[in-house]
């Protein structure tokens, strides 16, 4: 369940952005070399939305920036349980395998590279991540994202079946 926002209804000026890798390609032509630069940028407001984009320019700076208008179109939001994530999830995308599960208040951020700036900007402060197989920072960035978009709270799942929560009057939902 992935809910994308636009960036105009929400305010980009609220939103941090963190360049994840910065690769350089270069072509040999009759004058020399030509270089163009990718970027890759995580954003996020640190409230529970968090977004990834990929530029490509001529320039450093170019690519950087339109990685990040990329990220603010492609924003989701990250269903968590206090400050940590509801459950255990692992997700691939290509080689690059992420695992995270949810941690007790205290514990702190435990993820290393791309992980751990993407969670970092969606707002989740205690949770013990891994990253597995692959150290592409892209592919690992992406399997990041897509185990946040297969995340469910137990809210989501209660609807999804059509159960109705009945709460005591001595427990908080």
């Amino acid at each position: 369940m992935i809910q994308k926002f636009n960036k105009e209804t929400e305010g980009a000026s609220s939103f941090d952005e963190r360049v994840i890798n910065v690769n350089r390609c270069s072509k040999v032509v009759k004058g020399g070399r030509n270089f163009s630069f990718s970027a890759l940028v995580v954003t996020g407001d640190r409230k529970g939305q968090v977004g990834i984009g990929f530029g490509k320019a001529n320039e450093v700076a170019d690519a950087i920036r339109k990685g990040g208008e990329s990220a603010r179109k492609n924003l989701i939001r990250v269903p968590m349980n206090g400050t940590t994530i509801p459950h255990e999830i692992e997700a691939k995308y290509r080689a690059g395998r992420v695992m995270m599960k949810p941690a007790s208040k205290g514990t702190g951020l435990i993820a290393g590279g791309a992980v751990r700036a993407v969670l970092e900007l969606a707002g989740v402060s205690d949770i013990l991540a891994k990253s597995l197989g692959s150290s592409n920072p892209f592919n690992v960035t992406k399997a990041t994202m897509k185990a946040i978009g297969m995340l469910k709270t137990k809210q989501n799942i209660f609807d999804k079946r059509g159960i109705e929560i009945k709460v005591a009057k001595n427990e908080a939902p």
